[in-house]
């Protein structure tokens, strides 16, 4: 028996000038524990992920909640980071304390506050993620970076904006009806397809609508070991989670594949006994289009250069035969880094309770949630099923 995440809550990602970083912590917090049925004073430890770099000044978050919830004082407390899987790492810090034994009940916070500096200062932050060495001087900041990456496929493999718009068109169309999105509009493919005043190229081949959006969010789980989780109202378990680091240097790799995200799904899959063929959904780290287009091929879905085909065929459309980010992914729902994590696993498990709304997947017993950090340095898979 795996643990299992027994509750969770989630903020509205966007733009939130009224809330600072405290209260998004203490709100997420609350939130997850009453959905899970869990007093704090059961709560053994607190796992809280957030990237900061410089996004604000208060650091060492990890004892904030707090101020907020009292009866959570002397809990362990721990602050995890690792780039934009940061919320996948204080998950697997959460697991790592209930498979030890040494937590019953884990809460994981997942929060950033991204918005309070100008688009450029927000670009210097998130370029750290880079290798500095030799990518620090990449122009367009990440997107740059990603830009470097669709080049480099469009050159081997062909030009490949159609695919790229029609992912973004998918993602968009998908965050319509997710209530927790940053960006709830329905672009529709010209619009992203077509250059233009609103949609100009950021870096390389990489229009605006394929760059995800600069927010600020928090989420939060409850995650409990198998021994209690059996008597929470819902039950989501963790039948893998997976992590796999490759070189921090894109010189080191082919920036045309994603061999850690490859490595993390082969192992994910026959970790769990299942093929790709037994999920019925995927929420994937889709900071860019191109990296969702790339994670296609890393988890099986095509052949290395083939990875068109499976958007344009409508394989990972809400209604194909694997739905893709049924959620809108980070393209519609915004990514506050910290948070990521976090919310991809909460939208997963949502569908597996049956709770996602107008997001649902009909029948949904297993999903996959990908998340990565930098351009897919760390990866992280995990394999979620239902089990009440």
């Amino acid at each position: 028996m795996q643990p299992s995440i027994i509750g969770w809550s989630h903020l509205p990602f966007g733009k939130l000038d009224a809330l600072e970083p405290e209260e998004m912590i203490a709100t997420s917090a609350k939130a997850a524990l009453e959905h899970a049925g869990v007093a704090p004073e059961a709560i053994d430890s607190i796992h809280v992920g957030t990237f900061n770099a410089g996004f604000v000044y208060q650091d060492f978050p990890s004892t904030l909640v707090f101020n907020s919830i009292p009866e959570l004082r002397y809990a362990a407390t721990v602050r995890c980071e690792n780039a934009c899987a940061t919320g996948s790492a204080a998950i697997y810090s959460a697991l790592d304390a209930v498979r030890s034994g040494r937590s019953k009940y884990a809460l994981v916070i997942g929060f950033e506050k991204m918005t309070s500096l100008p688009t450029k200062e927000v670009g210097d932050v998130l370029q750290k993620c880079s290798y500095a060495k030799e990518e620090a001087g990449v122009p367009g900041g990440f997107a740059g970076i990603f830009g470097t990456i669709a080049q480099a496929y469009f050159d081997r493999y062909g030009d490949q904006s159609d695919a790229l718009a029609a992912i973004a068109a998918k993602n968009h169309h998908n965050g319509v009806a997710n209530p927790y999105a940053h960006m709830r509009r329905d672009f529709g493919f010209d619009f992203c397809r077509t250059p233009s005043d609103k949609n100009p190229f950021v870096a390389g081949p990489l229009k605006r609508t394929d760059c995800s959006l600069i927010s600020d969010g928090a989420a939060a789980m409850v995650i409990a070991a198998p021994d209690v989780a059996g008597a929470a109202p819902r039950a989501i378990a963790f039948r893998s989670a997976i992590q796999v680091s490759d070189f921090l240097p894109l010189s080191r790799r082919d920036r045309t594949e994603f061999g850690g995200a490859r490595e993390a799904w082969r192992r994910g899959l026959d970790d769990a006994r299942i093929t790709l063929n037994d999920l019925a959904l995927v929420e994937t780290h889709d900071c860019f289009t191109i990296a969702e287009l790339l994670e296609y091929e890393a988890m099986g879905l095509a052949e290395k250069g083939q990875g068109a085909r499976v958007i344009l065929d409508g394989v990972t459309a809400k209604g194909g035969r694997l739905p893709v980010n049924p959620s809108g992914g980070l393209k519609s729902k915004g990514h506050p880094i910290g948070a990521t994590g976090v919310s991809m696993h909460v939208m997963a498990a949502m569908q597996l309770a049956g709770e996602a709304g107008d997001m649902q997947i009909p029948n949904a017993t297993l999903a996959g949630v990908f998340n990565m950090g930098g351009a897919a340095v760390t990866n992280y898979l995990s394999i979620l099923e239902r089990r009440s």
